[in-house]
């Protein structure tokens, strides 16, 4: 079957729109027909060979869509379905099997070495094979997923917003409410106030932290964070001492925070910022970098604890619908970071992300 793809086939260079053949689901597989997908800045990693995913290849991993085909042993999904599309995972390894299929075994080949489960490739053009990302590839009309990572959501929400609830909503939500879980009266604070700390944000208020600060270096994402549940906000390129901010708000340091950055010194903010015994969650996606960070001062003489999250510690089956029933309760309102773009202004898109203009583009395909 033909279909239409945004192609990257040399590191750091722009996406290529091209036609190219996508093959029949198989066993437990879907066809999707992709309406919009999400731009996250995991898709510019791999793009510019931070993540050296195989080229060519198509990536795209927070697509939308419905369901065009079935394989002959899916159970879960029917032609028909709206489905939002996320990180695979084998529902085998022990992992999955207690709860944290984000560490599935199988889950990093299929989603930065190009192929699927099976080893074997869906996408290719004049008889090349091309690279699949996230056992998706979503910037492309139609998508091969198998029904464990395209997840059934509720018909009356608009199909079109609801890609980026497959990674980056559902990390920086989820690590709050599935890792970090702070109660009732808590303190957070947020370093880095683009889609994924602002879906902290959210999940923040929804968990009841008294005290949510927002870190940012843009004014425009700092007042966003305010309307979505931020407290206090602090523009770290106007202030001297951020972790002596923070403790001025919290008194004695945070009980949480949550490095959305990747960026050394402010990962070393986030562990300092809290009180003793305060945890701190990264989640950034920044390629094999060396920290420094002091042993002693800033983790364990004062109790501390550093943990990687990866896709919020979430199971896509059960928190993605919790995610659009929030939303439709009004009580996680996403769609106030969202704007659209065409399919052919990918590029752009990804340019104004990066620039700060837009906080979550969307494809619309």
């Amino acid at each position: 079957m033909k279909i239409n793809a945004a192609v990257v086939r040399r590191a750091g260079k722009q996406f290529e729109f091209e036609e190219i053949e996508i093959a029949e689901p198989k066993s437990t597989e879907v066809l999707v027909k992709v309406v919009a997908c999400g731009v996250c800045h995991t898709d510019a990693v791999a793009r510019d060979q931070e993540m050296p995913v195989p080229l060519p290849a198509v990536l795209g991993h927070e697509g939308a869509g419905i369901v065009e085909k079935i394989g002959d042993n899916v159970r879960d999904l029917k032609p028909g379905d709206h489905v939002v599309l996320t990180v695979y995972s084998c529902g085998r390894c022990e992992a999955c099997m207690t709860g944290h299929p984000s560490q599935c075994v199988e889950a990093f080949k299929t989603s930065f070495l190009g192929v699927y489960e099976d080893n074997t490739k869906r996408l290719k053009k004049d008889g090349e094979e091309i690279s699949t990302f996230f056992a998706q590839s979503s910037f492309a009309t139609y998508a091969i997923a198998d029904e464990r990572n395209a997840i059934k959501i509720d018909d009356e929400v608009d199909l079109e917003l609801m890609g980026p609830l497959g990674c980056g909503i559902q990390t920086g939500a989820g690590t709050v409410m599935n890792k970090l879980k702070p109660g009732p009266g808590t303190s957070i604070v947020i370093f880095g106030c683009g889609a994924v700390g602002l879906s902290g944000v959210m999940a923040a208020k929804i968990m009841g932290c008294s005290n949510i600060i927002g870190v940012d270096a843009v004014d425009e994402r700092l007042d966003l964070a305010k309307e979505l549940g931020a407290t206090h906000v602090i523009n770290g390129n106007k202030v001297k001492d951020i972790t002596a901010e923070i403790k001025k708000i919290t008194l004695n340091g945070a009980d949480y925070s949550l490095d959305t950055t990747g960026v050394e010194k402010l990962v070393n903010e986030a562990l300092y910022c809290l009180k003793p015994l305060g945890t701190c969650a990264v989640v950034a996606s920044s390629g094999e970098k060396e920290f420094r960070i002091k042993l002693q001062s800033a983790l364990m003489g004062v109790g501390k604890n550093l943990v990687g999250v990866v896709e919020g510690d979430a199971i896509p089956k059960l928190f993605i619908p919790k995610l659009v029933q929030l939303y439709k309760e009004k009580k996680f309102p996403f769609d106030k970071m969202v704007k659209f773009y065409e399919f052919k202004e990918l590029n752009q898109a990804f340019d104004d992300s990066k620039n700060g203009k837009t906080v979550k583009p969307i494809i619309r395909l």
